[in-house]
């Protein structure tokens, strides 16, 4: 492996560490909130915070793969 492909993967390894990070918070949030409401909603009571948090992180890993792959590509095309 040449330093350009170590650079991706830990650009990929990164951005996703972030994603994971970022996402997991805000849906762990989200189901805080959801059940401190006066009115709670019927979705709220019976989604499972730990499965939504889960669910987020899964989302924020594929959004920071994503842009990783993204950014390199166009760092690529400037070059």
């Amino acid at each position: 492996m040449n330093g350009k492909t170590n650079r991706f993967i830990l650009l990929i390894v990164a951005c996703s560490a972030a994603g994971v990070l970022v996402g997991g918070t805000a849906s762990w949030a989200e189901s805080t909130q959801c059940m401190q409401a006066e009115l709670p909603t019927s979705n709220c009571l019976i989604q499972n915070p730990i499965s939504k948090t889960f669910e987020g992180m899964s989302v924020g890993l594929i959004a920071g793969a994503s842009a990783a792959v993204g950014a390199t590509l166009q760092m690529k095309q400037e070059e």
